[in-house]
């Protein structure tokens, strides 16, 4: 009896470890596969050179934290005002819609991103403000439904651009991005393993019809 229930249990523990790996497989080629798709959805529409990328009437600036939790700037978030600013006063955009998180009245990347702007130049009246841009999508679907954008040009850096245009090609959005100066392995490694799973979600999001947390009245921009 004692025989037969170790050879029961032995044969759940077998069962258990080909599910967890079966599992494992399954979840390391999605992944593999989705940034594959994400990859090639924005072949040949990021750009590093301003003299290079077409000019678009709004830019679209996809918002981060100011300040890093460990204390000091959060360079993501530097080399994205340089890359809008540089957009912006080379004529490539004329508006520059800024979309962020301010999910409580004390966190709002929407407003830091302004400040910044309008520091470097940018006049007040050229910035529409996106505060239910919680997301990746969020920002990219609200820019068509809620700011009434169809044709846009995304900023943030590379990694980010192309799970953006990819997202935007799936919601009728023609988007093009300009990359924002990179950061270094080690700074940005949590983002960038982060980004990889992001990549999988968003396939998720497109094939299950995920729409923004919010909408609202339209807001034009003008």
């Amino acid at each position: 009896m004692r025989t037969k229930n170790r050879n029961i249990f032995k044969r759940k523990g077998r069962l258990i470890l080909i599910v967890i790996f079966a599992s494992l497989l399954f979840a390391g080629l999605f992944g593999y596969f989705s940034n594959v798709i994400v990859e090639n959805s924005a072949e040949n529409k990021t750009f590093d050179d301003v003299n290079k990328i077409s000019q678009n009437r709004v830019g679209v600036v996809l918002g981060t934290a100011k300040y890093r939790a460990a204390g000091g700037i959060n360079l993501y978030f530097k080399f994205r005002i340089d890359a809008a600013v540089q957009l912006y006063k080379n004529g490539k955009i004329d508006f520059i819609l800024v979309s962020g998180d301010n999910s409580t009245k004390y966190y709002n990347e929407p407003a830091s991103f302004k400040e910044e702007l309008i520091k470097n130049g940018v006049p007040a009246a050229k910035i529409f403000l996106d505060y239910a841009g919680f997301r990746t999508l969020d920002s990219v679907v609200r820019a068509l439904k809620v700011f009434g954008q169809n044709k846009i040009t995304i900023i943030s850096q590379k990694f980010h651009n192309e799970r953006a245009i990819y997202l935007a090609s799936k919601n009728g959005i023609n988007a093009i991005g300009f990359n924002a100066k990179d950061v270094g392995h080690n700074y940005g490694l949590k983002t960038k393993i982060r980004e990889y799973f992001a990549r999988s979600k968003a396939i998720l999001d497109v094939v299950f019809g995920v729409e923004p947390k919010f909408l609202g009245e339209p807001i034009r921009i003008h």
